[in-house]
């Protein structure tokens, strides 16, 4: 959100949040990509080569070349905090807790786009399958989406604890803090993020938050994180179809009196294998056997064999993909997913302030519809892709993503309401010139009465070359004023003497009519419009 009444106004949110310095945990990240051959792994290769040329632009910008003054950065910002090492989750009241590393906690900024993402990545060993499920579930929650009848928050973690390198707890959730989020809701028409993920974005503050800070958002999307699930599992064969769906449609695990039952009727997951899963490699032969990627947009998850060495290599195997490729397949869908969502709120914010009573709001409301308008042009050029990669796999899995997500409808909406905005603007610039082009046709038809007259006297009506210079000044003065007047007060009435132009050319018309439209000049509003 921009700061209003600020000269900051303009500024690149990354900067704002570079220059913090120590006020802040977070660090703009520095990649492999800026030429430290030391860091950059064939992992970092592989993902680079897996893009075409023009994604490769915008995920790690130019390098120096033959002819070429300066490299060009990403268009991407990213910043990183170290002080979260692992988050302590509990799913239900007297559930045993669960610890997990806390990989990376990363904040996306783009180039031209009033935009952040933020990406949380955990790991952990040694779980159930129902409790993978819960935990692709209940995770990434920005707040509870209700309670049960004892004041229980439902679908989200009971209990979430980010911890520090020792243990200590650093920021905790209060999703069970009932009378918080309703009365926010009821203040402010505008949800309540949860403490634990408050915490975790600040120095950023929510736009309805009474926290102090330049740097406000406002969320764009669901409540529900898009996600992305790595299962190495002992046997990836010996899970249920009904399992497959939970992981999937991240529904969370079944009750377990209800064994393999499955969570929606079997009329709406018929196709469900045709729709979401991605079953190339889900063979018993290959580098990594059974295994299956399921993706629906809103999550993609891949499972396969723990006991395969190239599903679990993080240089080479599947965890690699998983963690570098897959992640930013996925990434580049929501971030234009969310980037289209951004314009269509841009786009309602301009309209609801608008005042068409009030020039200046006027004005104001023609900046940004134009500034937005850019922006989209920008937008298009830079950000806007169907094709990310020519690797089978990466394309499969960009298209699903891309088609679940509803990327193309949702472009062609917002491009068309962009461009209708646009196009009122440019009608309504026509309309005024117009008029002014009217206005002034008027004005000059009258005035060419008095200046042909004139003109044919000779300018010696009033023989006063010999007057004094007082008089010569007086009488200049005099006209001068009485011209402005005139003009004045025709430009006042050119309207209605364009009208009555109208009526004086029109040779079907009577004399009478061309009289009444002559006094009507002088006539008032109420006489008019009776």
């Amino acid at each position: 959100m921009p700061v209003h009444g600020s000269e900051t106004q303009h500024a690149k949110p990354w900067q704002m949040l570079s220059d913090m310095g120590d006020a802040t945990p977070w660090r703009e990240v520095v990649d492999e990509y800026t030429g430290d051959a030391h860091h950059f792994h064939e992992r970092h290769y592989n993902e680079f080569v897996t893009f075409l040329p023009y994604v490769q632009r915008f995920l790690y910008g130019e390098g120096h070349g033959k002819g070429v003054g300066r490299a060009h950065g990403s268009p991407m910002r990213i910043f990183r905090r170290h002080d979260v090492r692992a988050v302590r989750a509990i799913f239900r009241p007297g559930d045993a807790p669960i610890t997990l590393e806390v990989v990376h906690v990363d904040l996306y900024f783009f180039l031209d786009l009033d935009l952040v993402l933020l990406n949380v990545e955990v790991a952990t060993d040694n779980l159930t399958l129902p409790q993978a499920q819960e935990l692709l579930y209940r995770f990434g929650r920005g707040y509870p989406p209700g309670w049960d009848a004892q004041g229980q928050a439902q679908h989200c973690l009971h209990q979430a604890q980010w911890l520090d390198v020792n243990g200590q707890v650093l920021a905790e959730s209060d999703a069970s803090q009932r009378e918080l989020f309703m009365d926010h809701v009821a203040r402010h028409r505008a949800p309540r993020i949860a403490a634990h993920w408050d915490w975790l974005l600040q120095p950023l503050v929510s736009d309805h938050s009474t926290q102090a800070g330049a740097l406000r958002y406002r969320q764009i999307e669901y409540y529900r994180m898009p996600l992305l699930g790595y299962l190495a599992v002992d046997n990836p064969r010996s899970i249920s179809r009904s399992d497959f769906i939970r992981i999937g449609l991240v529904t969370g695990a079944g009750p377990t009196h209800e064994g393999n039952t499955l969570p929606f009727a079997e009329d709406h997951l018929s196709d469900f294998e045709e729709r979401y899963c991605y079953d190339r490699f889900w063979t018993q032969g290959g580098a990594a056997p059974n295994t299956r990627y399921l993706c629906t947009g809103h999550s993609m998850v891949v499972v396969g064999d723990s006991s395969s060495h190239f599903f679990g290599c993080r240089d080479r195997g599947v965890l690699a993909q998983f963690r570098h490729q897959h992640f930013l397949l996925f990434l580049i869908a929501h971030f234009q997913k969310a980037a289209l969502l951004m314009f269509s709120d841009r786009l309602a914010e301009t309209l609801r302030h608008l005042d068409i009573t009030d020039p200046g709001s006027v004005r104001t409301f023609k900046r940004s519809i134009r500034s937005c308008f850019a922006s989209f042009l920008r937008f298009t050029h830079r950000y806007w892709f169907h094709e990310v990669s020519e690797q089978a796999q990466t394309r499969a899995l960009f298209r699903k993503c891309a088609q679940h997500l509803g990327l193309d409808p949702l472009f062609a909406e917002v491009k068309e309401r962009i461009a209708d905005m646009n196009n009122y603007l440019e009608a309504d610039s026509l309309r005024r010139q117009a008029n002014t082009v009217v206005r002034l046709t008027v004005v000059t038809i009258f005035g060419l009465i008095g200046t042909i007259t004139t003109g044919f006297l000779g300018m010696n009506l009033l023989s006063e070359a010999d007057a004094s210079m007082e008089r010569r000044v007086f009488i200049f003065a005099l006209v001068f004023v009485l011209t402005t007047a005139i003009t004045v007060y025709t430009m006042i009435k050119s309207k209605r003497l364009s009208d009555f132009l109208d009526v004086l050319s029109e040779e079907r018309v009577s004399a009478w009519s061309k009289f009444k439209a002559f006094i009507a000049i002088w006539a008032s509003q109420r006489e008019r419009n009776p």
